[in-house]
């Protein structure tokens, strides 16, 4: 244990009197330390967006989606059409299904006056209000199931929109032309901030989904169905059922030619959490790079630290000092420059972090700060590794110098 502590003493006065050189010489682990902490904030920060997001529906709704069925020829791929309001309608009977609403997607200009924009279209059931809990109506209405069943040509439209297509004025009441049809706007919803998708809500016309199905689309079927259960602890057991109802109505004998998904909040919230393990975990292995390169760096200065001291180890050795006592003195130095790299990056990746969360906040994305312990300790595992690793050889190189022939060199 003496040793150690006086191999400790002799490697931090070492590196004190080479203190820049040392600095410069760990700037691959500052950089490897710094993206693994900022590595593990992001994602974190990721997983807690997709969990608003989900959570937003709250965790008592099932979604069933369009899916290109499996085939024989496994290339054999086309857009799907089968998923009709019938089949939505037929799924509202089952006795643990509340409410739902059948959605639908498409782009065309929108207009007032000479103002424009192309934007897309959103359409869905009257339900939707009620169960997407991120929309909130501030101005007007949203529309009603008559409105649906007729085809009503009238929208709600997001914050952003109302800005740019009506500025301060009033947009309740006023029509807006929608491709070569006009629209009555009978609301506006407020700003969803912090939503995270590649459309942004708050820029888009919401219009009944019988609307954009025979007025605008001219189809008869959906992107998708939400629907709202009575009982969430039977959320399996009903997904279950509207496999089996899907299937007789589809005709479809074999689960693997499904066109359709099913899928409960608590399957996509781990899908996605899968999702966003492995994008961290491969960014991860991408910055591990750099402390390599950090770390090879560390045992060519390692090299150059041994040949200036050569004489030192000549008269450590001729005063009876072990090859294991040169071996951990030099090892412990090479491990203590990781660890000077490592603190200085732990600086800059919380600073980095925090300018990450500054950013997200700036783009509406509403995350907590949470202190990045996880990426912290796993950097100081990797940065001593990485010194103990690219030390060794020019430790046990500094081990094996002949005492005679060290003295000798000036």
């Amino acid at each position: 244990m003496n040793k150690i502590v006086i191999a400790l003493q002799l490697a931090l006065k070492s590196l004190s009197q080479n203190i820049l050189r040392t600095s410069l010489t760990v700037l691959g682990v500052i950089i490897g330390a710094a993206s693994i902490i900022m590595v593990f904030f992001a994602g974190d920060a990721l997983n807690s967006i997709i969990a608003g997001e989900v959570n937003s529906y709250g965790s008592d709704v099932i979604q069933t989606e369009i899916k290109v069925p499996s085939t024989k020829n496994s290339f054999q791929v086309g857009e799907v059409t089968t998923l009709k309001m019938g089949d939505f309608e037929e799924i509202n009977k089952l006795d643990n299904i509340v409410d739902g609403y059948a959605a639908s997607l498409g782009q065309k200009r929108v207009s007032y006056g000479a103002e424009g924009t192309n934007t897309f279209i959103f359409g869905v059931g009257q339900s939707y209000i009620n169960i997407d809990r991120k929309s909130i109506i501030s101005e007007g209405r949203f529309f009603t199931e008559g409105e649906n069943e007729s085809q009503a040509t009238v929208a709600v439209i997001g914050y952003k929109l109302k800005e740019d297509l009506f500025g301060n004025s009033e947009a309740v009441g006023k029509m807006l032309r929608l491709g070569t049809f006009n629209y009555r706007v009978i609301g506006v919803l407020e700003e969803q901030s912090g939503a995270f998708n590649f459309i942004d809500f708050d820029e888009i016309v919401y219009v009944p989904v019988n609307t954009l199905q025979k007025r605008i689309l001219g189809v008869d079927y959906s992107m998708y169905f939400i629907h709202q259960l009575k009982d969430l602890n039977r959320a399996e057991d009903t997904a279950e059922e509207i496999k089996y109802l899907l299937r007789e109505r589809h005709e479809i004998t074999n689960p693997d030619y499904d066109d359709f998904r099913v899928s409960t909040m608590e399957e996509i919230v781990d899908t996605l959490g899968v999702v966003t393990s492995a994008v961290t975990f491969l960014l991860l292995g991408i910055v591990l790079i750099s402390l390599l390169v950090g770390g090879v760096g560390i045992m060519n200065i390692m090299y150059v630290t041994v040949t200036e001291r050569t004489p030192e180890i000549g008269l450590r050795k001729a005063m009876g000092a072990k090859p294991t006592d040169i071996t951990w003195q030099f090892l412990i130095e090479s491990v203590l420059i990781t660890f000077w790299g490592w603190l200085i990056g732990v600086v800059v990746g919380v600073i980095g972090s925090f300018v990450i969360y500054k950013l997200a906040l700036a783009y509406n994305l509403k995350i907590a700060f949470l202190f990045p312990w996880q990426g912290i300790l796993v950097s100081f595992v990797f940065s001593i590794i990485c010194g103990l690793l690219f030390g060794f050889q020019p430790a046990k190189r500094a081990s094996k110098l002949d005492p005679v022939e060290a003295l000798r060199t000036e």
